[in-house]
């Protein structure tokens, strides 16, 4: 098989579809010695100038496509309407897209990744291009694609609410794994010096993810305002968007010696700011999986989520639940594990063991077989 990937969106600061991306090639390159894997660095209308530094497994089958070309050209190549793309994408039997694109200017099958559908499902939390890109992408692909993965049963059950003429059998679930850096670390020198780079003193609660709306980080400061145990806040997390007087709402409360936002950081902070948390608490409205609670219980973290869309996929009974729209519920949750250091140990302990029975490896080998199941059939719509 010759295989497109999309890993556009590996180049910079990963996020989900990042880490999607970068872990499943990876993975890939380690089961599946016979196929060819074409990488693109850019894809469609995802464009970062940092495109150089794509994830590219060391393995003989894989190569960078548009290798040696300037950003421009890659830039002007995809911008030209054609109707034929095929020879541009090097004549692959199959494309993956990571990233929502699902164009189909091409004649190789199209697999296309399901992550969350937080446009569609609470366009209040995104943005109106952020919107319109992704509703375009989930709406082609639902016309055009000849199988999608979806990373959780939620996300699949959802999309075939939105998009009923799809096929059921055409969707495979893909659970994720962890990233293979993120891992509980017992080095006590290490997890000082992560500490003192943030100035964090004392115990502390973790919250992880991109600034934005559906984290729900507003209510988290409000229940850490209401609960005087003398621990603090700390946020790891790039800047997303509709979000950006977050930092006001934390002055208003007077909390600015309560709360700390470190930015982004790297998989040896993040993995030493799990280990090293009091406890880790996650109050997202939505998600098509909820890879920081994962991260989390590799880590050993006692682990509160919202009990809404896939998290509790993920969570299982490892983990406490509240509804993230109550505050009351997140006060009960944190004081209950305030109370009880025999419910917090318990917590970690089984936040470690259910993280166990999440694999990148099967989640490439579902992959592997989709790929192989997809060459051998029409494409849907022409069934009908």
């Amino acid at each position: 098989m010759r295989i497109g990937f999309d890993v556009s969106q590996t180049a910079e600061e990963k996020a989900g579809c990042g880490f999607v991306a970068d872990q499943l090639i990876r993975h890939l390159a380690r089961i599946d010695k016979k196929s060819e894997y074409l990488l693109y660095p850019t894809f469609y209308s995802y464009r970062h100038p940092s495109c150089s530094r794509v994830t590219r497994p060391d393995a003989a089958n894989i190569r960078v496509h548009f290798a040696g070309m300037s950003f421009h050209d890659m830039v002007s190549g995809w911008e030209k309407k054609v109707e034929d793309r095929t020879g541009w994408l090097g004549s692959p039997d199959i494309v993956q897209s990571n990233n929502f694109s699902c164009v189909k200017d091409h004649k190789a099958k199209i697999v296309y990744v399901i992550y969350d559908l937080t446009p569609l499902v609470h366009p209040e939390y995104s943005t109106e291009e952020n919107r319109l890109v992704c509703f375009d992408g989930l709406l082609n692909a639902s016309l055009y694609a000849d199988h999608c993965l979806a990373i959780s049963e939620y996300s699949k059950k959802t999309f075939l609410e939105y998009f009923p003429h799809y096929p059921e059998e055409r969707i495979s679930v893909i659970l994720l794994g962890t990233r293979p850096t993120i891992h509980q670390i017992k080095d006590s020198g290490l997890i000082k010096k992560v500490l003192r780079k943030f100035s964090i003193r004392g115990e502390y609660w973790l919250g992880v993810g991109t600034i934005e709306p559906r984290k729900n980080y507003r209510l988290l400061i409000e229940a850490l305002n209401d609960i005087d145990d003398g621990r603090k806040l700390v946020i790891a997390g790039g800047r997303g968007w509709l979000e950006s007087d977050l930092g006001g709402r934390v002055r208003e409360l007077g909390m600015q010696d309560r709360v700390s936002f470190t930015g982004y950081v790297t998989d040896e902070e993040l993995s030493a700011l799990y280990s090293a948390c009091f406890a880790f608490v996650y109050p997202s409205f939505y998600e098509g999986f909820g890879l920081p609670v994962l991260e989390a219980m590799s880590c050993g973290a006692a682990v509160i989520s919202s009990d809404t869309s896939s998290l509790p996929e993920v969570g299982g009974d490892a983990v406490l639940y509240i509804d993230p729209a109550s505050k009351e519920s997140l006060i009960g949750q944190m004081r209950q594990l305030n109370g009880s250091p025999a419910l917090l140990r318990s917590l970690r302990g089984k936040a470690l063991e259910r993280s166990r029975q999440f694999s990148w490896h099967r989640a490439a080998e579902t992959v592997l077989r989709v790929y192989e199941k997809t060459l051998g059939t029409k494409p849907w719509c022409e069934e009908q």
